[in-house]
């Protein structure tokens, strides 16, 4: 049992045997406890309760999320048992299947958590944090998390994958400027590999979600070039994986991203990237080894301690522009809370998790983004979550939820993840591509 969850149990013991014996109370320390308890009243009382979770996230991602529901778990006496696990997409199956799921799960992926949701496992939200995200978020974030026509879960985490990592310092020394279309960042790219800097670094080694990576350099690019219609007209399957547009798409990826000469900086050839940690793939921008690194906004949790992220500092970031200066669609993505069960200390702790009180007290202590509608972007930990609190908050942004996050969890972090890698290290795009139409299921 966890600190918190020992200190409320013993807060509530305490108070009960002193009632009980007629003992004199320090009055200003009940009223202390009960103000710092107050905003969390709301869920009720469930001492002896426990509630585990089970996520992707790991080492300080995972110590920020027991750290943000620390004063919940104390004040209403759950146990709130966190296990984060790198292989979470391969093995929340096997928990499920070996009648070992968790109370409440953290999917990264739509998809997988609507396999479960059709099986029968996932519990349906309760009607009260149905409410809550009715009133918390767009209806385009609440269908991420409803499956034929009943919502499973809420939006825990969001993301801006569209952009782009560099150095302020690298930029003003050689008299670049941040490109406003995808003409002027080519032309920015060869620039600098002209100079000797090879202009992109990337890494795609994430363990069983190896590829993913690479599946979002591919689903921003076709955003950009073909638009929304057709990139959701291509997530649903009613185009093939490998229609021509979705070719042409990889292809321009790959005319970055498998040519030497601009990838892949401070690691080696094009094809080092493979076996490079997505977590450390942006970090020869420091050293100056390579310029830029397309990767999402939760990259700002993986810079060395004491990078400093805004537009005079060590690193900041750029939308991935699109064909013209006012054309900037957004592709994103999040993190879906849902439960395998649904007793009463579970509805509650769903609840919180719902609400922008959790959302406003994780982002008080380091990097996160939230759609919640009732975030303060000013609240945000640096200017890259601001902007992207921003976009996510602003009507006029075409939002697009990664694709293969979106798609049956057999081809999004099955076959697209698995053959991204194969095509980066030298497989043909059409058979690739091919390769992943085949692997559609029927339905």
């Amino acid at each position: 049992m966890r600190f918190g969850a020992r200190l409320a149990l013993a807060v509530i013991t305490l108070a009960v045997t002193v009632t009980a014996c007629g003992a004199p109370h320090d009055g200003g320390t009940r009223a202390r406890e009960a103000a710092a308890c107050g905003p969390y009243a709301r869920y009720g009382a469930h001492p002896g309760t426990e509630v585990t979770v089970y996520a992707s996230n790991r080492d300080r991602e995972a110590d920020l999320f027991e750290e943000t529901w620390a004063d919940f778990a104390a004040c209403t006496g759950i146990d709130v048992r966190y296990e984060g696990d790198g292989d979470f997409e391969a093995r929340i199956q096997v928990r499920v299947d070996g009648g070992n799921a968790p109370d409440v799960a953290f999917f990264p992926q739509p998809g997988l958590m609507a396999r479960f949701a059709r099986s029968g496992a996932l519990k349906p939200a309760s009607t009260r944090v149905a409410t809550l995200a009715r009133q918390g978020w767009s209806p385009d974030w609440n269908s991420y998390a409803t499956v034929d026509g009943t919502l499973y879960g809420t939006p825990l985490v969001a993301n801006v994958k569209s952009f782009v990592w560099y150095s302020p310092a690298f930029f003003r020394d050689r008299g670049l400027t941040v490109p406003r279309t995808w003409a002027e960042l080519m032309t920015l790219t060869e620039r600098i590999a002209a100079s000797g800097t090879k202009p992109w670094c990337a890494g795609v080694e994430s363990g069983e979600a190896t590829g993913w990576p690479l599946t979002d350099w591919i689903e921003d690019v076709l955003l950009r070039q073909q638009g929304p219609e057709v990139y959701d007209q291509w997530v649903a399957h009613e185009i093939p994986f490998d229609d021509p547009r979705v070719i042409r798409a990889m292809d321009t990826v790959g005319s970055v991203l498998k040519n030497d000469r601009y990838a892949n900086g401070g690691y080696g050839p094009a094809r080092s990237m493979a076996s490079i940690a997505y977590q450390e793939a942006g970090t020869p921008i420091l050293s100056g080894d390579c310029a830029m690194h397309r990767q999402a906004s939760f990259y700002a949790e993986h810079w060395p301690d004491g990078t400093g992220i805004g537009p005079d500092k060590d690193v900041f970031a750029f939308l991935l522009p699109g064909a013209e200066a006012a054309d900037r669609p957004v592709l994103g993505g999040g993190v879906f809370a849902a439960a395998f069960s649904d007793r009463p200390e579970v509805r509650a702790f769903q609840e919180y998790l719902a609400t922008a009180d959790f959302a406003a007290a994780r982002m008080r202590k380091g990097p996160f983004v939230s759609a919640h509608r009732g975030v303060d972007p000013a609240d945000a930990a640096n200017p890259v979550d601001r902007r992207s609190i921003e976009l996510l908050q602003d009507p006029r942004t075409r939002f697009r939820f990664d694709g293969s996050d979106q798609m049956p969890a057999v081809v999004g972090s099955g076959t697209f993840w698995k053959k991204a890698v194969d095509w980066i290290t030298g497989e043909d795009t059409g058979r690739a591509a091919r390769s992943v139409e085949r692997s559609w299921p029927s339905r």
